[in-house]
């Protein structure tokens, strides 16, 4: 093979087809227009697309026993089983366990108190019981957890529960309520507030065949896109599995060996492709690498006591089956990336799938903190996608390092700003710190490279909005000039 000199090349680089060689300062060629260095950059009308949310993932609209998760993810349609109240929002999935985690648990604080939780106390002694919360909660108030939902409410409901005093609390608590009782009317609504465009949901397979009534999965169908969870068919292997056997009946086949198996994903895969779904997603980087071997069907236990290797051997060739039936109907695939089971949850596996499945578009959701991996694969790879989703919510700091680093070296047309977020007013205060972080880089880029404010606008609308309409196919894409 021939060795090319990259000392030639690069000098290669600057000879015109004349032959002369171009020594110039590359800021010759750059534009320097006054007007275009000062211009107003302002993306806060541009839609943002919701690429990946989990609206409704809050006590009030319950959990899914049977399946795992929660019953906005496996329920079309599904509302609130009881009034929904500020705290269903403030000590949501991700906060909740965020301070479980590190050592706060409120339902102590609460019975010390003789009330069985933190909502019954504050409906009670609304004063009191936020005082104790405050007490215990200071440490947690920067989070980009508290400070996301905190900036929705506030550009929502025009208050700001950063406060803490009770009066506050209550106005929000009480719009909430009110909202809450009509939560799909609330969502088109807050969309509109939120210059939201589009949404698309991660779903369980069972979302596709179970609603809450008729009349509620149409309404949230009706402006609600979904992409289908692939990750529960990884765990499908025990010799007695519920699940398995419920979701069988949904395939009409009941999987045993190689050939039964392949038949009960494409059916599953069906099933999805009939109610329009807009991919697939899968969360395996939660317990383990993101490296999916390609696998013999002869190496395969498929039910039964299987130790570990037996577990990842199962899960590789599963893997690979549904990314061939993501490839065959031209799907993208959203994968977590990072924030957990570090350093397993590396991205840098996933490029043999890219390779081996062209046609499967790849989503790389959060990355974080694989910023250099997440952006060296988009950027070489065609069909390696990245999207910033939840990394506001994690730290809204995390976004701004990852447009520092992405923005000069990522294509422009391979980030998306999603958000991740349990509720639409934390997604609302996400989009908030994203459009005034990825307005602050833009202005940073017009200042240094003295691009035009139109051109910069309408790289903020590709990135908010335009990128996640030509990759999943859904919406129209705007040209805010």
């Amino acid at each position: 093979m021939t060795k090319i000199n990259r000392r030639k090349f690069v000098a290669g680089a600057g000879i015109l087809a004349g032959g002369s060689l171009v020594t110039a300062n590359a800021s010759q060629f750059i534009k320097k227009d006054p007007a275009a260095r000062t211009a107003e950059i302002n993306l806060d009308t541009l839609p943002n697309f919701c690429s990946h949310e989990h609206w409704g993932s809050i006590e009030s609209i319950g959990m899914a026993s049977d399946q795992g998760g929660f019953r906005a993810d496996t329920v079309a349609g599904a509302r609130p089983q009881r009034a929904t109240f500020i705290w269903d929002l403030v000590l949501d999935p991700y906060m909740g366990s965020t301070m479980v985690s590190n050592g706060t648990d409120l339902q102590v604080l609460s019975k010390e108190a003789g009330y069985p939780n933190q909502t019954e106390w504050w409906k009670a002694e609304p004063a009191i019981a936020l005082e104790k919360f405050h007490s215990v909660f200071t440490s947690f108030q920067l989070t980009g957890i508290f400070q996301c939902l905190r900036r929705g409410i506030q550009h929502l409901y025009n208050t700001d529960i950063a406060t803490f005093k009770p009066e506050d609390w209550k106005k929000a608590d009480t719009a909430i309520n009110e909202n809450y009782q009509n939560i799909f009317g609330w969502y088109r609504s807050a969309m509109k507030q939120a210059s939201f465009s589009e949404l698309i949901r991660p779903v369980h397979p069972e979302f596709y065949t179970q609603e809450e009534s008729s009349a509620s999965g149409q309404e949230e169908l009706s402006f609600t896109h979904t992409i289908m969870r692939i990750d529960p068919l990884l765990d499908l292997w025990k010799e007695v599995s519920p699940r398995r056997d419920a979701l069988s009946v949904i395939a009409g086949i009941e999987p045993g060996d190689a050939k039964s198996w392949r038949e009960f994903i494409q059916k599953i895969f069906d099933v999805a492709a009939t109610h329009n779904t807009a991919g697939i997603k899968q969360l395996q980087a939660y317990s383990r690498t993101l490296g999916f071997q390609q696998r013999n069907d002869s190496e395969i236990r498929f039910r039964g006591d299987l130790n570990e290797a037996e577990i990842i051997a199962f899960q590789d060739w599963v893997m690979h089956e549904c990314c061939k039936q993501a490839h065959e109907r031209n799907w993208p695939q959203q994968v977590h990336v990072g924030t957990n089971n570090l350093p397993e949850s590396n991205p840098l596996p996933l490029e043999s799938l890219a390779i081996r499945y062209p046609r499967m578009n790849i989503v790389m959701i959060h990355c974080w903190p694989y910023l250099k991996e997440a952006g060296y694969l988009a950027r070489t790879l065609p069909n390696i996608y990245i999207d910033t989703c939840w990394m506001p919510v994690l730290n809204p700091n995390f976004l701004s390092e990852a447009l520092d680093m992405w923005l000069n070296y990522v294509p422009g047309h391979k980030i998306m700003l999603g958000h991740d977020s349990t509720s639409i007013e934390m997604a609302a205060g996400s989009s908030v710190f994203t459009r005034e972080i990825l307005t602050e880089k833009l202005k940073s880029q017009q200042n240094k490279l003295h691009l035009p404010a139109p051109e910069l606008i309408q790289t903020g609308a590709n990135l908010l909005h335009n990128n996640a309409v030509r990759l999943y196919g859904i919406g129209k894409a705007v040209n805010p000039a």
